[in-house]
């Protein structure tokens, strides 16, 4: 312990006081220590010489007066003095005790196990000591930490000579094993070996050059080193708040800052709260009691309820949306595609989707879809062809039944950061992973346009049904995706199937420079599918019968379509927007029927559409809407004996959504059809539409 102590000395005059305050013979001695000066200056009292002095001095009774050079000091102010060294000590206040000290640094040459731990002494003729030090420590210096080995110490430094220091102990009495100097002396050493990270306290938060009022956490700062003094900065005046910490500084960081607050409190400070302050808290408390049962009342329905739904809960990884649609709708004039007059019937219909939107790792889903469609489609029973058709009923050619039905089926997860890759199961559709760039108008029918053309361009209804699609982001302006479906995938019978049947894959490309444009360009190739809008000769192979062809088949189509979307955001209350599509559309085989024939050959088919939206118009959440273009039409074929339209029908549609309340709203619109069929012939078809939504 001796050479562990000696070697302790080398390091500074800090050590130097703390080594005298706990070494092994000091925390021994019950007799007061006496310090002198030696004859000899230049040399260093060996172990048989400090033995000597020692059996000299415990030889004198306890009454004897001990020697000093200067002694007017009494053991009261010794003892004061003493508990001070301890008191600074134990405060972290290095320097305060170096100053009294000011003891040289010291080496010892060549000192064995058995020689005694000696210190330097400050003594000098002009300026004589005499120290009374107590044999033991302090007892709250010893129970707070245990004993720590000073490994750090053994670094041997040159040291001028010291004076010998003569020094009586009790061979008795044992050290005491607890005390928690040592550690603390280790502590103290390693950071005196760096004094370029060594941090002192500063007084105000202006001290530290590197911390200014624009930073974040300036006033919390501040607070800690103006009101309650716990934050120290490093000697060349910095904080380095963006320097990673240790778990050892945080402790002991906030250790003196809830040393400070706790001795704030005890002390009664005005910068906390006083006795007034907490006697006016206990008044209120007293004065709303009534307020404050109520409101404990309150809480606790709230917990009862909230326990009481997490245990009735549907499920803790599905919710459950959805969304009911009534619609109104009827012919006001015009003439079908077959030139008679179309009927003016009245109807009214809805649409309820059920959704089972589930997640297993909070990025996935997985969404079930039950559907029940009991609108009628006009092109079925009204107009006869698919231009105007109403985007929420039974679809072009279609038959309503309010039978349930399972539509969407579909998984999408994540890989990575910027893919999305999504299963279609069952009645997929392009919009499931693709912008269809038609902000305000494409909402499948529940909100935005009323009609399937001003939904979105046609040629995204090439694609349907079940298949494997893909989104994957280039960054935040560029997007691409991928996607490829079949009309009867779970059709094992010859020439349906995965592969074998009909099908569309689709290649999208969006650009976005800026959150308020988007620019899109679409390929899609199909084979055996048709987009349910514009002139039954664009839906040729399925309208075979409104051109006097008797046949129960259809014919095999394949089509490759261009399409090109833009929309630009102007200002918060107005978007302009549109699309252009083009399809060569080829007829694969010839068909010979009793009524007509059909030959092979290329249709060209062209859309068009310019949209207008007012977003937020007389209220906030209300959007109205314009819509005119041209419905695919077929320009020109290469086959007499294909269908050609001659004309040009626009399709003209103007709606206003208006928001009753966050899950109802209405809206009115109108569909003119100029032409219908693209035949001039044709008076002009007026739809008119009242749509109610409903969402939960």
């Amino acid at each position: 312990m001796s050479k562990f102590l000696w070697k302790g000395l080398l390091i500074s005059p800090a050590v130097l006081a703390a080594s005298l305050v706990v070494s092994s013979t000091a925390l021994a001695v019950e007799q007061p220590v006496e310090i002198a000066t030696a004859a000899q200056a230049d040399k260093l009292q060996l172990a048989g010489a400090a033995t000597e002095a020692a059996k000299s001095e415990t030889a004198k009774p306890e009454t004897a007066e001990p020697a000093s050079l200067a002694s007017k000091s009494t053991v009261e102010t010794i003892e004061k003095e003493s508990a001070n060294l301890y008191e600074g000590f134990t405060n972290d206040l290095i320097a305060p005790v170096a100053e009294q000290t000011k003891a040289p640094e010291v080496a010892a040459a060549d000192l064995g196990e058995t020689q005694p731990a000696v210190a330097p002494a400050n003594l000098s003729p002009e300026q004589p000591v005499a120290e009374q030090i107590p044999a033991v420590a302090p007892a709250n210096l010893s129970e707070t930490q245990p004993l720590a080995p000073l490994a750090n110490l053994n670094a041997e430094k040159p040291a001028p000579q010291p004076d010998r220091i003569s020094q009586s102990t009790d061979s008795s009495t044992q050290p005491q094993p607890q005390s928690n100097v040592l550690e603390q002396i280790n502590q103290y050493s390693t950071e005196g070996s760096s004094s370029e990270d060594a941090a002192g306290q500063v007084t105000s938060v202006s001290q530290l050059s590197d911390v200014r009022p624009t930073d974040w956490a300036f006033q919390a700062l501040q607070s800690l080193v103006e009101r309650y003094g716990c934050i120290a900065g490093y000697p060349d005046g910095t904080f380095r708040g963006n320097r990673a910490m240790t778990r050892y500084e945080f402790a002991a960081g906030l250790n003196a800052c809830l040393d400070k607050v706790s001795e704030l409190i005890q002390g009664g400070s005005r910068n906390l709260a006083t006795r007034e302050d907490l006697a006016s808290v206990q008044r209120l408390q007293e004065e709303f009691a009534a307020e404050l049962a109520t409101l404990r009342g309150r809480v606790d329905v709230l917990e009862a309820r909230a326990s009481e739904l997490e245990a009735n809960q549907f499920s803790t990884t599905t919710k459950l949306n959805g969304e009911v649609i009534f619609g109104l709708a009827g012919i006001a004039r015009g003439d079908d595609a077959e030139g008679r007059e179309a009927d003016k019937t009245t109807a009214f219909g809805s649409r309820v989707r059920i959704n089972f939107d589930t997640s297993f790792s909070g990025e996935d889903l997985l969404r079930t879809r039950l559907q029940v469609l009991n609108l009628g489609s006009f092109s079925t029973n009204n107009t006869k062809t698919a231009e105007g058709e109403l985007r929420f009923n039974a679809g072009p050619f279609a038959e309503a039944s309010n039978t349930v039905g399972l539509d969407a089926l579909l998984y999408q997860f994540p890989i990575g950061k910027s893919t999305t890759v999504i299963l279609e199961a069952n009645a997929g559709a392009a919009d499931d992973f693709v912008n269809t760039v038609n902000p305000y108008f494409d909402g499948d029918g529940s909100y935005g346009a009323l009609s399937n053309f001003g939904t979105r361009n046609p040629i995204y209804y090439l694609i349907g049904g079940s298949g494997i699609a893909m989104r994957h982001q280039f960054g935040e302006k560029l997007e691409l995706s991928l996607g490829y479906m079949t009309g009867n995938a779970a059709d094992p019978t010859r020439g349906n199937g995965l592969f074998n049947g009909s099908y569309g894959g689709l290649a999208q490309l969006i650009f976005t420079p800026s959150d308020s444009i988007a620019l899109g360009l679409t390929y899609v190739n199909s084979y055996n599918v048709v987009t349910g809008t514009g002139s039954n000769a664009s839906n040729f192979p399925v309208r075979l019968a409104s051109f006097g062809i008797d046949s129960d088949s259809n014919m095999p189509v394949s089509s490759n379509s261009y399409g090109a979307q833009a929309s630009w955001q102007l200002n918060r209350r107005f978007a302009i927007g549109g699309w252009a599509g083009y399809t060569n559309q080829r007829i694969l085989s010839n068909l010979t029927t009793p009524t007509g024939s059909v030959q092979r050959g290329d249709q060209k088919i062209w859309n068009w559409a310019v949209t207008l939206a007012f977003p937020d118009l007389l209220k906030e959440g209300n959007v109205a809407g314009i819509v005119v273009g041209m419905e695919p039409r077929v320009t020109s074929s290469t086959n007499r004996t294909l269908p050609e339209d001659k004309d040009t029908s626009l399709h003209v549609e103007g709606f206003y959504q208006f928001k009753l309340s966050d899950n109802i709203s209405i809206t009115p619109g109108l569909i003119w059809l100029t032409a219908p069929d693209h035949n001039k012939n044709n008076s002009d078809l007026v739809i008119g539409v009242v749509r109610t939504t409903f969402t939960f």
